[in-house]
């Protein structure tokens, strides 16, 4: 993926980009996202795309060029489609439900029931109780949240209970046997 930072960043028709004072918002469907980039990279808007160039060659610019392009994609993408995280839940008695709109208790196995308040932008819905399905149109952030959501209970390798990634698959463990005689 070399010179991904040279890739045109397409804007859907619906989305409007402004640049302003080193900062960049987008403006969709979904939602306002603004994000600062550093003045060694430039940013234009060109009829329906947004152009990221260097403004020299040191190895700083280098190194940003790429990201503020993914930054500005995935601000792009975020406002007009969003974003998506699903979780599962495994284990006897392990359950998760939606508390009012920003929070969500989870039941993970401990003498006590586990609240977690879900910052501003990020929505969760749970199906069967064992599954949570984030939604929010800053992708950072999603990431974020469904970390810490998976840090409550991470799954366990001998009995793989515990909060996993929908798409991550858990490498089990033997445990110990009974002795041979």
């Amino acid at each position: 993926m070399a010179g991904i930072g040279r890739w045109p960043v397409p804007v859907p028709d619906k989305v409007k980009i402004s640049v302003h004072d080193g900062k960049i918002a987008a403006q969709g469907a979904k939602g306002q996202l603004e994000v600062a980039f550093d003045p060694c990279v430039n940013v234009q808007v060109k009829d329906s795309e947004v152009l990221v160039s260097r403004s020299d060659e040191s190895r700083r610019a280098k190194a940003i060029h790429g990201m503020t392009r993914k930054l500005i994609a995935n601000m792009v993408e975020g406002v007009s489609k969003g974003f998506t995280r699903t979780l599962e839940i495994s284990g006897v008695g392990y359950r998760a439900e939606v508390v009012g709109k920003t929070g969500v208790q989870f039941s993970l196995g401990y003498s006590h029931p586990i609240f977690f308040q879900l910052p501003d932008g990020i929505q969760a819905k749970i199906e069967r109780q064992t599954v949570i399905t984030l939604e929010g149109i800053d992708k950072q952030l999603l990431g974020e949240v469904a970390v810490a959501i998976r840090r409550l209970r991470p799954p366990d390798p001998y009995k793989a209970k515990g909060i996993k990634f929908t798409e991550e698959t858990i490498r089990r463990k033997a445990g110990k046997t009974a002795g041979t005689k």
